[in-house]
């Protein structure tokens, strides 16, 4: 290779980080004026860097016949920044790809793609702003109740969103309680540092987390709050302790002054709706008081066995999850109620129980009675699998489950719950903070006859935690048109 063709390399680079420098403040002025969240093929890229932004083309490679470049989706943003658009989620990506397909008109390429939004800005006052917002408040500061103060932190910044008011915790004990509680949402052992700026405030028992105001109260009871006090009235609750599971428990927020709904983040009892984003979530009514989120394996499951029942029926089959550690686990051994879970959870692997493949069908009522389900904790402290093992109704081979299943991750109503990789070299920690309720492995799928083996990765904590907001903001009405509707015919 020529010292000419040597440094060619070096400046396509360049001329991508600098086009790719060139749409940040267009993704943040969409997102902050207009309230447009923006991605690439599923890949959020707002309030990501130069080099995150190039990433999320790339991996364009795995999923299309042809790569993507930023040079093919600055356009996109440009025109979109002319267009008045109102609240929406775009996937610039998937119109670059369809725009190169169908060329013509820019301009007019988009407002066929994304017409319901396009003049559809408002600009509103600040007090306005707010009066929009809906009350949010996490009852129970844990693994889960950090990911989600990080989310809803995170998407605070587009305005007219769920805000996080207040974070309810019992006394730790120690005299900078508050401290240690900022120190665990500001640094995390496996999802990496804040993305921005935490302040405590002791005097008034807050924290300030990118401009958020985040009151910390302490309580012994969900019933024992007056949350109007502190200004927060119609308030959802979302209860992350998992120590009340059936309506009366969890009706206990409900007679707290300044809270209207509760959702629980673990499979709720009784008669309780548990909620999978994405495929039964049209069950919510306004009538709705107490809500469950069911569990992560349950998410990340059943939109795959959803689109597989869709295509080939399901006859019946068998979930082995492969799961990673959870704090309900000793570190050594020592006694504990449940079996084999008093073993050091970071030693062994770990047969146990698993409730997932039943609680499919109090989503998917079409799977009751067909699924069995065990677990394996294994140790590796986030991001599980599981192993769907199945008997169709009709044939099915590697290449055609497979081509199914990308369509449905990337164009289909599933494509916030359903992701796809198709890489002989990922592992368990290449999805750690994945969005996603599951990712199928392509190259790991088994195909046989009326025999399915499917594999699917899973972030049990951070794509858990997207789910849980997705139902929240359904809950509070705040509702986000997703666009392309298909980048396919």
């Amino acid at each position: 290779m020529s010292h000419e063709q040597i440094n060619q390399h070096l400046s396509n680079w360049t001329e991508r980080e600098s086009t790719a420098e060139a749409m940040i403040p267009l993704i943040g002025r969409l997102y902050r004026k207009n309230n447009v969240v923006t991605s690439v093929y599923g890949r959020a890229i707002i309030n990501q860097s130069v080099i995150d932004i190039i990433r999320a083309h790339r991996f364009v490679r795995q999923v299309e016949d042809s790569e993507l470049s930023v040079h093919d989706t600055l356009p996109i943003l440009q025109a979109m920044d002319k267009l008045d658009l109102g609240r929406a989620h775009v996937d610039i990506g998937k119109l670059a790809v369809k725009f190169k397909d169908e060329g013509g008109d820019l301009t007019e390429f988009l407002k066929r793609e994304i017409g319901p939004v396009v003049g559809q800005y408002a600009a509103q006052s600040e007090e306005d702003a707010h009066n929009d917002t809906k009350d949010v408040v996490l009852y129970g500061f844990g693994r889960i109740g950090r990911l989600l103060a990080r989310i809803l932190i995170e998407k605070a910044g587009g305005g007219n969103n769920l805000r996080l008011r207040a974070i309810v915790v019992r006394q730790g004990g120690a005299e900078n309680d508050l401290e240690k509680r900022a120190s665990l949402l500001r640094r995390d052992s496996v999802h990496g540092p804040f993305d921005g700026t935490i302040t405590v405030d002791e005097k008034e028992s807050a924290l300030i987390a990118n401009g958020n105001y985040i009151k910390v109260i302490y309580s012994d009871g969900p019933d024992k709050v007056d949350y109007t006090e502190y200004g927060i009235n119609n308030a959802i609750v979302i209860d992350n302790t998992g120590k009340w599971r059936d309506e009366a428990g969890l009706g206990l927020h409900l007679k707290s002054k300044g809270v209207s709904r509760v959702i629980l983040t673990a499979p709720g009892k009784g008669d309780i709706k548990n909620i999978v984003y994405g495929i039964n979530n049209d069950w919510i009514t306004d009538d709705d008081k107490i809500l469950s989120a069911a569990s992560c394996t349950t998410n990340a499951i059943t939109p795959v066995l959803k689109a597989i029942e869709d295509e080939y029926g399901i006859e019946d089959g068998h979930v082995e999850t492969v799961h990673s550690y959870t704090n309900d686990q000793n570190l050594i051994d020592n006694y504990h109620k449940g079996s084999r879970r008093g073993r050091s959870a970071a030693l062994n692997m770990v047969i146990t129980e698993t409730g997932a493949a039943k609680a499919v069908a109090k989503a998917l009522p079409v799977l009751k009675g067909k699924l069995t389900g065990n677990a394996i904790r294994v140790p590796t402290p986030n991001v599980s699998m599981a192993i769907l093992n199945l008997n169709l109704k009709k044939d099915v081979d590697v290449e055609g489950v497979n081509d199914y299943l990308r369509d449905m991750a990337l164009h289909s109503e599933l494509q916030k719950q359903i992701d796809f990789v198709n890489s002989p070299e990922v592992v368990s920690t290449d999805f750690v903070g994945s969005r996603h309720a599951g990712i199928v492995d392509a190259q790991a799928t088994i195909a046989s006859g009326k025999r399915l083996i499917l594999y699917v990765w899973y972030d049990n904590e951070f794509g858990y935690s997207a789910q849980v907001v997705r139902v929240v903001n359904q809950m509070a009405g705040v509702n986000y048109p997703i666009f392309p509707k298909r980048a396919r015919d």
